[in-house]
């Protein structure tokens, strides 16, 4: 069942004594603001941890699915071949893969566009691709859920998706140390010899100390109607935000904890308020006299309900 309501969120979750998204343009490091020094945590490194949520705990990867089985499985996932899960689609639906119809009819060998009017073999018919799109909304929890562009090699389309994450950005300015650190050992013959046996390898950790960091997020109601994304999803989502960070546990990480999580559920899929609004009656400021906050407890979450629009109600899932 698709989604009658729209939905924006709030997301706060924190950081002690780690990296939570390194930069590899720079060495790792924290990722942060230059101008002022907030810490960042990307977009894309949110989704990953609500993809790596779903696949512990819903990933389903029997090649057909059960009749009425709605599946989870991730489509974005460690070592993935995407073309490879678009072929899929094609194959489960009993379909022509453009590149093994192009090939049928030598088209592959000399590339030739299809004549105006005719249709291209190498990029699919367009009910083969939106039967193709379909199956993979179906199958993949993070396609219906975030989008995916699925045109290249065996052609699945494009997929616009109902839920989106802004960037995360800390509350107050970050400090990112790094620290030398020791290994008693050395890989290979070789180093060890020219250590004289002393066998130490140096290296280099980033951490932060403490930071409260603070994304946005939205559900589109329409675009939810066009993949699929309904109500048990929403949940998922709503469950794999507030625990990702209990399973995503990494010496390079440190602590970190979801702290809040603020829905404001609108009445029907337009919206009954704008989401900037609403955002701000999430109020989150240091307690007074604290000048270096290393804990949550150092924070003070105050929620604005006085004035809310009759149509939105607030859900506190965590916080």
């Amino acid at each position: 069942m698709s989604l009658a309501h729209r939905y924006d969120f709030v997301l706060l979750f924190d950081v002690k004594d780690g990296n939570p998204n390194g930069d590899p343009d720079a060495g790792n490091l924290p990722r942060l603001d230059a101008e002022t020094g907030h810490g960042l945590m990307t977009d894309v490194a949110l989704k990953r941890k609500v993809r790596n949520f779903v696949a512990l705990t819903r990933d389903q990867t029997e090649t057909e699915p059960q009749p009425g089985e709605k599946r989870c499985e991730i489509y974005v996932r460690e070592k993935a071949i995407l073309n490879l899960q678009h072929q899929r689609a094609y194959s489960a639906l009993k379909l022509d893969a453009p590149e093994e119809a192009a090939a049928s009819e030598g088209e592959a060998a000399d590339k030739k566009p299809a004549k105006k009017g005719g249709k291209d073999k190498r990029k699919g018919s367009g009910s083969d691709v939106d039967q193709a799109r379909q199956w993979m909304c179906q199958n993949f929890f993070d396609v219906r859920t975030f989008g995916a562009v699925m045109s290249t090699g065996t052609n699945a389309g494009q997929v616009r998706g109902p839920v989106q994450i802004t960037f995360a950005r800390s509350t107050d300015p970050i400090v990112a140390l790094e620290h030398s650190i020791t290994r008693m050992a050395v890989a290979t013959e070789a180093e060890a010899e020219k250590q004289q046996g002393d066998n130490r390898t140096m290296g280099r950790k980033h951490t932060v100390p403490y930071g409260l960091y603070r994304a946005h997020g939205f559900v589109s109601a329409f675009l939810a109607d066009q993949t699929g994304f309904g109500d048990d999803d929403l949940e998922l989502l709503w469950q794999a935000l507030e625990q990702m960070f209990e399973h995503d546990r990494s010496a390079a990480r440190g602590h970190m904890a979801t702290r809040g999580l603020y829905v404001f559920e609108h009445q029907d899929k337009l919206g009954n308020a704008h989401a900037h609004d609403l955002f701000d009656r999430i109020v989150v400021a240091r307690k007074e006299g604290v000048t270096t906050p290393r804990d949550f407890a150092d924070y003070q979450v105050d929620v604005k309900q006085e004035g809310l629009p009759s149509q939105v109600t607030l859900q506190r899932r965590v916080g």
